[in-house]
């Protein structure tokens, strides 16, 4: 469901809670443009948990495979040039 910014902020909050009980997620239009997302707080929850398990993954893959560098705090910095 796309809503516009001026819905929302003359229908309230509400109005987007109504909105969800109906769909999974709801975008809101600025200038007719998509630019914001509202989902429940369940579904951003478990969304953020399949990130980290992704990158959890992606690291034990990237220790299998000997990508991976042991330095110090400083010596990481100094590569990063910071």
């Amino acid at each position: 469901m796309i809503v516009t910014a001026n819905e929302v902020k003359r229908r309230g909050f509400s109005y987007i809670a109504k909105l969800l009980e109906k769909f999974d997620s709801v975008l809101v239009s600025f200038r007719g443009k998509q630019k914001f997302v509202v989902l429940p707080l369940e579904e951003y929850e478990r969304l953020k948990e399949l990130e980290l398990e992704a990158a959890i993954r992606e690291a034990e893959k990237d220790i299998e495979n000997d990508r991976f560098v042991v330095e110090s705090a400083e010596e990481h910095f100094k590569r990063l040039g910071i």
